[in-house]
């Protein structure tokens, strides 16, 4: 009896390791992101490697959404490229119109942010992006246009190997919600989730397909009982 605890922990920690978008798949995922990213991205910038970054920070941040939460709006592909590389280019041009790290910063990322909802395509990195760039490009050797090589190479690169790891490991990128028939149970459509999210007024990172299909799926788990 003194053992069945540490039984299940074992089994705890091997499901979490390997299971449904376990920790080990997720962490060797976003390795592998970076590790193609980099050294594809330090073989074009090539004589180039002492000015431009082979990696930029904001990339680790993208790898933990598209490889540990695959499913999410904030992850999928036009989100991870088009974020990005919009907000980079916002970063970089309120960097040069204002000159002062301060207000280049500050407006550069909140223009950013409006841009990439306006464009659906929002993601948090982005926002990294824009920092960084606004940042670089008031600098004591400002940024210039050839600083988005690298960024790009780099986003282009780590979405190229989402796309195949995720695919491989089952987990479809992009990501397509689960299409279910309607449970005889269910007193709602499509509509009302929509409804009820606009009453609530908030973001949540997850479809509307998903939700209905989540709950779909709980009717008949309940049904089955």
């Amino acid at each position: 009896m003194s053992q069945l605890p540490e039984r299940t922990s074992q089994a705890n920690w091997g499901r979490m390791a390997v299971g449904h978008l376990g920790w080990a798949r997720n962490a060797v995922g976003a390795g592998l992101g970076i590790a193609v990213a980099g050294a594809v991205t330090l073989l074009l910038v090539g004589g180039r490697a002492a000015l431009l970054p082979f990696l930029v920070a904001p990339l680790g941040a993208s790898a933990v959404l598209v490889f540990c939460v695959p499913a999410s709006p904030l992850a999928q592909p036009w989100p991870v490229i088009g974020g990005n590389l919009i907000s980079a280019i916002i970063g970089l041009g309120a960097g040069h119109a204002l000159g002062d790290p301060w207000l280049a910063a500050s407006l550069g990322v909140g223009i950013a942010i409006a841009v990439m909802s306006l464009a659906r395509c929002l993601h948090p990195p982005g926002g990294a992006c824009a920092l960084l760039c606004a940042l670089g490009a008031t600098g004591k050797v400002p940024w210039g246009a050839a600083f988005m090589l690298p960024i790009a190479a780099n986003v282009f690169l780590l979405s190229g190997v989402g796309w195949l790891f995720n695919n491989l490991t089952g987990h479809p990128w992009p990501h397509r919600p689960p299409r279910v028939p309607l449970s005889p149970q269910a007193a709602y459509s499509r509509e009302d989730i929509q409804a009820v999210l606009a009453d609530w007024n908030e973001v949540l990172d997850v479809e509307v397909d998903d939700l209905d299909a989540f709950v779909q799926a709980l009717l008949r788990k309940g049904a089955g009982r």
